[in-house]
């Protein structure tokens, strides 16, 4: 279990560091002193310095504590956790390739591709990667810890991200807001929008599943 613990104790300080280095309170003192890029710098070595290590400590401690289940055996779960991981990959590419104006190195507010399906695809990318492994798939306790995070620190950083922005909003970021679901709920019209504007990003993500199934137990050593 102290393994579990210690992956839990690299979330919160994970969560912790870009919660409060983006807040309102913090995140103008730094600008001002570094300057946009120098605080986006800053910004991105705290979080690499703690996320490296949060990854690299679970691949060593895996299936640690007792274990909890597994839905895997389920008739239809390999099919849902392959399609699943699918929709995750397309928007963490889509949001790659055109980042959310929500972030912390905002881009623009025109609504197009995977923003159909939610403003924050590159976070719920990850949220939903995150989940699918803590309910599919066999569950330990540092598993339960380190997947766990993902979903949460999406829900919990993507509120924050919005709360920050529409504190000081124009109106063409209120209008992408209200424009775009926070959930990445896959309306089909919003697929279909999503497919027909950014098929290569979308496509990738669909390769980069494929690809990383069948070199699954070969990185991983779970088939």
């Amino acid at each position: 279990m102290n393994s579990a613990l210690l992956l839990a104790g690299l979330w919160l300080a994970f969560g912790a560091t870009h919660v409060m280095l983006s807040s309102h309170a913090l995140r103008p003192k730094l600008v001002a002193k570094l300057g946009e890029g120098g605080f986006l710098g800053v910004y991105s070595l705290v979080a690499i310095a703690i996320f490296f290590p949060l990854v690299s400590f679970y691949l060593g401690h895996r299936h640690e504590g007792p274990y909890l289940g597994s839905l895997i055996g389920v008739p239809g779960m390999y099919w849902i956790m392959y399609v699943g991981m699918g929709f995750a990959f397309s928007l963490v590419v889509g949001g790659l390739v055109r980042q959310s104006p929500a972030s912390i190195a905002p881009g623009g507010t025109e609504v197009r591709g995977v923003f159909h399906l939610t403003r924050h695809p590159l976070f719920m990318g990850f949220g939903i990667f995150g989940l699918l492994h803590l309910c599919v798939v066999a569950v330990h306790a540092t598993e339960l810890a380190f997947f766990a995070g993902f979903p949460i620190f999406t829900l919990i950083g993507t509120r924050h991200q919005d709360g920050r922005k529409l504190a000081n909003a124009d109106d063409a970021y209120r209008r992408f807001h209200e424009s775009t679901p926070w959930l990445p709920l896959p309306r089909p019209s919003g697929v279909l929008a999503a497919i027909r504007e950014q098929p290569i990003p979308i496509a990738v993500g669909i390769a980069l599943t494929v690809v990383t199934r069948g070199l699954h137990p070969t990185l991983f050593g779970v088939g």
